[in-house]
């Protein structure tokens, strides 16, 4: 949404991640399960919500924002909803993928710490190898 819309929707956006990229990955996650609640659920959505992938995301709109085929959907008379759900959103999971599976270290051991102090999956759900 931020790369599509622009303007003061992207400065707000970027804003609040780049808030979130100042805060170290583990502090961020245990903040997030503690307020969300214990439970693998909660655990996941924390570990794998990254604002480095809303970063690459964002790249990602913005050079699919100018192409042909955005241009021609709008002239046909379609919303930037439709432009966002059929055509960028299809085109950004790839480069996110990519680096989620850069990322799969830290977010292990991320997972781990949040199963130390009892936030993360609760027994007998193995995480981890426990």
């Amino acid at each position: 949404m931020s790369g599509c819309l622009g303007g003061w929707t992207d400065r707000i956006l970027m804003g609040l991640t780049d808030i979130f990229l100042s805060l170290p990955r583990r502090i961020l996650a245990r903040a997030f399960v503690a307020g969300l609640g214990p439970g693998i659920e909660n655990a996941v959505i924390a570990v794998t919500a990254s604002p480095t992938c809303a970063r690459i995301a964002r790249a990602e709109t913005l050079t699919f924002r100018k192409p042909e085929f955005i241009a021609t959907m709008q002239m046909q008379g379609a919303s930037h909803a439709q432009v966002i759900g059929l055509q960028v959103i299809p085109l950004c999971p790839s480069s996110t993928m990519v680096r989620a599976t850069l990322d799969m270290a830290g977010i292990i051991l991320t997972a781990a710490g949040l199963g130390f102090p009892g936030l993360g999956a609760r027994l007998p759900l193995p995480i981890g190898g426990r």
